[in-house]
């Protein structure tokens, strides 16, 4: 299915090898009378994986959007380029700001967004050319708040192809409820909260100030949670339209060890947390189905596997001390559903407590 759009979208990248901005090359687009979805980017240092993104938006079949790209401080010339694209095509503008994260980037394209619906792609992956025409006609016919597809994974090193959400697993949906959604996404034991799989109707974003946390990794595990407990019309589609590729830049492919793993299992604690004061808010207004305490402690028992990884004991010790002390073992017990999870969770803490008994920690209080 990608081949033969991404020939198409080749060809167009070759051509803009071809274009002289400061002198008589030039290329007018009008933007569409009526805007239906705008297309935020956030972009840091994309490198060569840019252009053929830029390539696959411009080769969507729907020409009713704008493209938002907000350049996050990229020092690789990958703010060049996307202006270089933004003076040839009216429909893509360029945001500058000094390196603030994706979801200062995110938050920043929502402000100035003027479609009807809004999307996130990352700005090294690819679309099929019918993405966006496919999602918007189903969100138009069906009056949704969110419409999501399916995708594949790219790896870039082995050279493999996997779909994102096994077809088996989670199959095509009629119009549900984003509890339902969720609750079924998270029960197939396959589902991984991103963004860039749906477009989302983004008067129901302001409405209920459905923004990103600012400076937080995989800040997407919240911000899906919290869409989906207030949206009230939602469709799947199992059809892969969207390419991530999974390369050795991507922030979710890199190994941490030392000092930057313990940072970067903080923002995990801090996702625990924050799902947990999730379904205490929404708690009267909707059912917190058992799904969404197991979400909580899923994401506990991968800080576990992360501080039985560390290679560095002072890290092991740090990470280890401050999952007690912010009570993430707690939590992990507390919201354990299942056979299965609730033995996971029992072999971990007493992997924990004689790890810490062995190494002379403190215990929690």
């Amino acid at each position: 299915m990608f081949a033969s759009y991404f020939a198409r979208a080749l060809k167009r990248f070759l051509f803009f090898k071809k274009i002289k901005l400061s002198f008589c090359y030039i290329i007018i687009e009008e933007l569409p009378m009526s805007l239906m979805l705008s297309v935020i980017v956030p972009m840091h240092n994309a490198g060569e994986l840019l252009e053929p993104f830029l390539a696959s938006l411009l080769a969507q079949r729907e020409q009713r959007l704008e493209v938002i790209i907000v350049n996050d401080g990229s020092t690789d010339g990958s703010g060049e380029v996307a202006h270089r694209y933004a003076a040839a095509h009216p429909h893509i503008r360029v945001i500058d700001q000094a390196n603030a994260g994706v979801s200062n980037a995110r938050n920043a394209g929502l402000a100035i967004a003027r479609g009807k619906y809004v999307a996130f792609p990352d700005a090294d992956d690819l679309l099929a050319p019918e993405m966006y025409s496919t999602l918007l006609e189903q969100a138009e016919q069906h009056q949704l708040d969110v419409m999501q597809c399916n995708g594949e994974r790219y790896f870039a090193s082995e050279d493999e192809l996997q779909p994102i959400f096994p077809q088996e697993r989670l199959r095509t949906t009629d119009v549900i409820t984003g509890v339902q959604w969720f609750e079924r996404a998270l029960k197939s034991r396959k589902f991984i909260h991103v963004v860039w799989l749906a477009i989302y109707r983004l008067d129901f974003i302001r409405q209920h100030r459905l923004y990103f946390e600012p400076g937080l990794h995989h800040q997407d595990i919240p911000w899906t949670t919290e869409v989906m407990f207030n949206a009230k019309r939602v469709k799947y589609l199992s059809t892969p339209l969207y390419r991530q590729r999974v390369h050795d830049k991507s922030i979710s492919n890199r190994r941490r060890t030392g000092k930057a793993n313990v940072d970067y299992q903080r923002h995990y604690m801090k996702i625990v947390e924050m799902l947990e004061r999730l379904n205490l808010r929404y708690a009267s207004t909707i059912a917190i189905r058992p799904a969404f305490h197991w979400q909580i402690t899923r994401e506990a028992l991968g800080i576990c596997h992360s501080i039985r990884r560390e290679p560095d004991p002072a890290a092991q010790n740090q990470i280890t001390e401050e999952f007690y002390q912010r009570g993430i073992d707690r939590a992990m017990l507390a919201n354990a559903r299942g056979v299965k999870q609730g033995w996971h969770v029992m072999l971990w803490r007493h992997r924990l407590k004689q790890w810490r008994n062995d190494n002379g920690c403190s215990q929690p209080a």
